[in-house]
């Protein structure tokens, strides 16, 4: 099948938060309907890149692209437009916890409609809305829940969810900032292999962050390390070396990292990611 997906271009991006560099001239190319993994430690940055993408941080310098469409140049609507299509899974989910399943997952195409419609679309969905809605969670395999309150539901359930609400935007890019990284192993890997099946069967281009090195080197055939900001490695998994290994290992675990990051650098997990 040809791709869905959309291709995204980062040139030389810097972003200062109060002083402190969160990306230092980073350059990066994401193709239409490629996957990859963007791994290292927390403060790396891979948070800050993964929100520049989407227009939620706009870099200090630099430029992003959507399939050749600089973020900057675009006018209110058309940013809104770009941002519709890239959908994002954010390590905290952001569900509205009170809220049924349903709710949640048509909240991810509010921005389609108007304020009354999308309005009508929440509160009172159609048949056809609701079709989609358990279509979308059937491909993620919950969609017995599709009534449930979200809170009700286990946190494995409340990723696959999360994963529903940002496909049913109906995105060309799908951006996971560490999608698992409050599971264990297991669910884990269940809940990258499932991005990954559903990414590939749409077309669509992925980027997830992970510091799981082990899964980014089992699901994605292209890895892309940071550190303080910068990229640091960018390769085909299946060319790694063990001494390369050995490097991506130091990024991603904290205990191995050599030289160790300064207060100031470490200091920034908690805030850039």
């Amino acid at each position: 099948m040809s791709s869905k997906g959309g291709d995204l271009s980062i040139r030389d991006v810097s972003v200062v938060f109060d002083s402190v560099t969160a990306l230092d001239r980073v350059s990066l190319d994401i193709q239409s309907g490629e996957a990859v993994a963007l791994v290292g430690l927390s403060g790396a940055g891979k948070t800050t890149l993964l929100n520049t993408c989407n227009a939620m941080t706009w870099p200090t310098n630099g430029n992003i692209s959507i399939d050749g469409k600089n973020l900057s140049s675009m006018d209110t609507n058309e940013l809104k437009m770009a941002r519709m299509r890239i959908g994002f899974v954010h390590q905290q989910l952001s569900l509205v916890p009170n809220l049924r399943v349903i709710q949640n997952v048509v909240i991810g195409r509010l921005g389609h409609r108007s304020l009354i419609g999308s309005a009508r679309d929440l509160l009172f969905p159609s048949r056809e809305i609701t079709e989609q809605v358990y279509d979308i969670l059937q491909s993620v395999g919950i969609p017995e829940k599709i009534y449930e309150r979200t809170d009700r539901l286990s946190g494995g359930q409340q990723q696959r969810v999360a994963i529903a609400r940002a496909l049913f935007q109906d995105p060309n890019i799908l951006l996971a900032d560490e999608p698992v990284s409050s599971v264990d192993p297991a669910r884990a890997e269940a809940t990258i292999a499932l991005m990954k099946d559903i990414c590939a069967s749409r077309g669509l281009t992925l980027c997830v962050s992970l510091h799981n090195l082990e899964l980014a080197r089992a699901f994605f055939p292209r890895m892309v390390a940071m550190r303080n900001g910068r990229i640091i490695f960018d390769q085909p998994t299946d060319t790694l070396q063990s001494y390369e290994i050995e490097k991506v290992f130091s990024l991603v675990d904290d205990s191995l990292a050599s030289p160790p990051l300064s207060a100031q650098e470490d200091g920034l997990g908690g805030r850039f990611g």
